[in-house]
């Protein structure tokens, strides 16, 4: 059985045209019995197609470089950690 939680995690597997179709089928029993999660797999997939016919857009310079010094920081960290 399926929890929302593994659900949650997988979504972006679910959402994957090549998923192994019997991982697609234990996935989707669960999306079927759990209104939960049907509402936030229909609204990913909107949210998806609305997203799908823009344009990219350059991210302005000030947050790219915010982004990266936080990533950075991010992975440093991890790094102590595992040390």
């Amino acid at each position: 059985m399926v929890t929302c939680k593994q659900f949650l995690q997988e979504l972006n597997d679910f959402l994957d045209p090549s998923i192994d179709p019997d991982t697609k089928l234990h996935l989707e029993r669960h999306v079927n019995e759990c209104p939960n999660c049907f509402v936030i797999l229909d609204t990913t997939k909107k949210t998806l197609a609305v997203y799908k016919g823009c344009e990219p857009q350059a991210v302005p310079e000030g947050i790219r470089v915010r982004l990266w010094a936080a990533i950075e920081r991010k992975m440093a960290a991890r790094k102590l950690g595992q040390s």
